[in-house]
């Protein structure tokens, strides 16, 4: 399956936790691993399947890596990785 057509969860961000871990890259960003607290919605725009009813509302955890202030935005929506979202739909069946 190509990168565009493999299917992604989206959510919303109801809870972003720092952890204090910090790294600093090539440019001289600061950046924090946060965990993501993720509502689950739906699947992204290029996937025309409807999400399973087992994982509509259900609340995941995701680890990212942070720097800007949109990063850390609570109401944003966020498109887990394909792995992630098909550990989801593994565990759901």
């Amino acid at each position: 399956m190509s990168e565009s057509k493999m299917r992604k969860l989206l959510g919303k961000v109801i809870e972003v936790e720092k952890t204090g871990v910090t790294r600093r890259d090539d440019e001289g960003n600061v950046w924090e691993k946060c965990i993501f607290t993720v509502e689950l919605a739906r699947f992204s725009r290029r996937a025309e399947e409807r999400i399973p009813e087992t994982l509509k509302g259900k609340k995941v955890k995701l680890e990212r890596w942070c720097c800007f202030h949109w990063h850390y935005k609570v109401g944003a929506y966020k498109t887990l990785e394909p792995d992630e979202t098909e550990a989801l739909m593994v565990a759901s069946r």
